[in-house]
């Protein structure tokens, strides 16, 4: 049953994301009782996208109040997924929280491998909220058990993802290096609180060090203004970078150094800082205004070559619109019932965090259903082997008919903000002025912070 599940998941992450980027899984133990301990941005999707990045079974821990559908407690328990009830769920049987640990000692003991959210809740923002001692009490009493000889290792997971609302963006899971249980146990039996405090300290440190975490949330829009404007010369610099990997942990490693630079500069310098701020805020103002992308703001197309564009992709859109056509007559109802889930499901709070979570569950069961249907009458009236190309053909018409969509109006904005370039030099001319500022006044602070580390 979890390796059936476990290829239904993939096969959903792989239509709802664009890419999946695993790294450092060689640090995952093959084999022998295994802690993973992960941030927790991205509600249920989380367990789906760590469960399927993995050749071995993670047991997840997940809230009891899954466990009440009678059809969902069947598939979750076959499925190894272990319930446990916080205080938030059923304040008075909190005694069940014991039996969780005792549960998740069984599946250790027998050389599996259990995945927990220390943070206990998903949130709509990224940042690593307050990691609680569950997981370092989970793994300290069941070493202490053994004597030290279980060789329980916990291993840190970091999950960023690109967008986790939007359809077909992108995940990193990054995987840390494995932390021995064992290696806490030196004064357990003396000094247990400490111990394990300082194991969940250990973990919270590992955890962030995966992720982008930033000490102060309201600096995050100059680090993402930083990320725009100044991201393309730091790929450029030799040995920046200290080890290669796939494309969104090396801009991971990246932005968390701009995080880390924006950071020094609030803490030694605040008005310096202010004011960079200010003026990224009036930048960023006139591009939303004039609804101009960066990209075009540096070259934006001549009208020859915006004629000659217009001219390709008009092409491009009748020769494609059969197949997109085809694709959303079949896509238009399990799309709009996705979208309802979209827009109902998730908590008013916790929107974001819970939208890839309504979208894949209801994606699976309306798009399966709505296929299966079309595909069954379809057999009805023409048979094989018509019908198996026919089935083959729904998937990929239904992502092309998507991205025709898409591109189309992305092709419509960028027409218009290149008219606007054309028919406004003058604003062109300022706002590059403007981004020119900004991209000196971070060059020169990172001049100054290497000179200081090499110092």
């Amino acid at each position: 049953m979890y390796r059936a599940m476990r290829w239904i998941v993939r096969l959903a992450l792989g239509f709802y994301f664009r890419r999946i980027e695993r790294f450092h899984t060689h640090r995952v133990p093959a084999v022998g009782p295994v802690l993973f301990t992960s941030n927790h941005p991205n509600s249920l999707t989380d367990s789906f996208v760590i469960g399927a990045s993995l050749p071995r079974k993670v047991n997840f821990v997940a809230t009891v109040q899954l466990f009440n559908i009678r059809p969902l407690k069947w598939l979750l328990t076959r499925c190894g997924v272990i319930p446990i009830n916080r205080l938030k769920d059923d304040p008075r049987a909190m005694r069940t929280v014991a039996e969780t640990f005792e549960a998740c000692y069984r599946v250790l003991e027998r050389g599996e491998a259990v995945g927990i959210f220390p943070e206990g809740v998903t949130y709509d923002d990224s940042q690593l909220k307050e990691v609680k001692s569950g997981a370092a009490r989970m793994a300290l009493e069941l070493e202490n058990r053994h004597a030290g000889k279980l060789g329980l290792q916990i291993v840190p997971v970091g999950l960023t993802y690109s967008a986790k609302e939007i359809y077909r963006s992108d995940v990193l899971v990054n995987f840390g290096e494995p932390i021995a249980a064992a290696a806490f146990l030196a004064d357990y039996a003396q000094h247990r609180k400490e111990s394990i405090q300082r194991l969940t300290a250990e973990i919270e440190r590992r955890i962030k060090d995966l992720i982008l975490h930033l000490p102060q949330l309201d600096h995050a829009r100059v680090v993402e203004g930083v990320k725009r404007l100044y991201l393309d010369h730091l790929r450029a610099t030799p040995n920046i970078l200290h080890e290669q990997g796939p494309p969104r942990a090396e801009e991971l490693e990246l932005v968390q150094r701009i995080a880390n630079a924006v950071e020094q500069v609030y803490r030694t310098d605040p008005a310096r800082a202010a004011a960079f701020a200010s003026r990224l805020a009036v930048y960023e103002h006139w591009l939303a205004r004039l609804r101009i992308p960066e990209d075009l703001l540096s070259s934006p197309p001549g009208k020859a070559r915006l004629a000659l564009r217009s001219f390709g992709w008009a092409v491009i859109a009748f020769l494609g619109a059969p197949v997109a056509i085809y694709g959303w007559v079949h896509r238009l109802i399990p799309a709009l019932v996705v979208e309802w889930a979209v827009r109902s499901l998730p908590a008013p709070t916790r929107r974001k965090a819970q939208t890839a979570t309504a979208a894949i569950l209801a994606g699976v069961v309306a798009f399966g259903a709505c296929y299966s249907a079309y595909v069954a009458v379809f057999y009805a009236l023409f048979g094989w082997p018509a019908t198996l190309w026919y089935a083959l053909s729904l998937p990929s018409a239904g992502l092309i008919a998507y991205y025709y969509l898409r591109q189309g109006r992305q092709l419509w904005a960028g027409l218009r903000s290149s008219v606007v370039l054309l028919r406004a030099p003058a604003a062109r001319r300022r706002l590059l002025l403007l981004r020119s500022e900004l991209v000196a006044d971070i060059e020169k602070a990172h001049q100054e912070i290497a000179q200081g580390v090499r110092a």
